[in-house]
């Protein structure tokens, strides 16, 4: 469960940093952020018969990376949505 919880964070981080911009991310949402993407990136690498959904592999890793960056980005943009909103009433 810690090792996951590293796991998370570090995905993360890596996925905060890919992606372009500021990112007015907090730590917790850095890490569920993370947490999603490591569980999309094993269940991908799990159905592509590289090993199973909580197991550490190449392919699930690299996926978790890009899953994490369209995470953060996605939460970004929810973000910066809501923000405009709240702003314009």
């Amino acid at each position: 469960m810690i090792g996951f919880i590293v796991a998370g964070l570090i995905i993360g981080a890596l996925a905060r940093l890919f992606t372009p911009g500021k990112q007015k991310l907090g730590l917790l949402a850095t890490l569920l952020l993370g947490l999603a993407g490591s569980v999309i990136g094993g269940t991908v690498a799990n159905l592509l018969g590289t090993g199973g959904i909580f197991e550490l592999n190449i392919l699930g890793f690299v996926v978790a990376v890009i899953a994490s960056v369209m995470l953060v980005g996605t939460a970004e943009s929810i973000s910066a949505r809501n923000k405009r909103s709240i702003n314009s009433h």
